[in-house]
């Protein structure tokens, strides 16, 4: 049996996992672009947060603190991801994925968008629209200045939009379901921020 002050931790611990989990998956499926794999990074984040809890707990913003273990769990799943999808291309064993999604064409076009977004844009991008942070919270989660958060947003956004207006508008053929193209996020160019 545990001390007391162990008794505490926990019940701080489990508070903060309860109220916390849901919005770290969503932030973790904005970044990555996958719900499921999503779920399980932001298990690995608490986990993560949980071995360093007393540090965690401390800091001025326990919260931000764990958003940035997010940030830098979805940043080294996507470096594997690039790394591993180059590895198959270069065997020549890489292969198109049907998408079955459900989603409505808009959302699906927002996502692949998001998801040719280099990875800072799209973070500053995500945290600030869809998290709705402040530019100073988004700045403490990402470990940029202020300036890094306003400039990449805008720049993030205004990327966004031309992307969206470049979506080629379907013809009466792919209406009827003939020619209808098959949008996969996450397979525009590589850019850096």
């Amino acid at each position: 049996m545990g001390s007391p002050t162990d008794e505490i931790a926990r019940a701080e611990f489990r508070r903060f996992f309860e109220r916390h989990h849901g919005e770290l998956a969503r932030l973790a499926a904005m970044l990555l672009g996958d719900s499921d794999a999503a779920d399980d990074l932001a298990a690995d984040a608490l986990a993560a947060a949980w071995h360093r809890w007393d540090r965690v707990r401390r800091a001025d913003q326990p919260l931000a603190y764990v958003r940035r273990i997010v940030v830098n769990m979805c940043n080294s799943r996507i470096r594997s991801l690039v790394r591993e999808r180059s590895r198959l291309t270069a065997l020549g064993a890489a292969e198109q994925e049907q998408r079955d999604d459900p989603d409505v064409p808009a959302i699906v076009d927002v996502r692949a968008a998001l998801q040719r977004l280099p990875h800072r844009k799209r973070a500053c991008v995500v945290l600030r629209l869809a998290f709705d942070l402040s530019e100073q919270e988004t700045a403490r989660v990402l470990g940029v200045s202020v300036g890094t958060v306003k400039s990449q947003t805008s720049r993030g956004v205004t990327e966004l939009l031309r992307m969206l207006r470049e979506v080629p508008q379907p013809t009466e053929e792919a209406l009827s379901g003939a020619a209808r193209p098959v949008i996969r996020p996450g397979r525009g160019r590589r850019a850096r921020a």
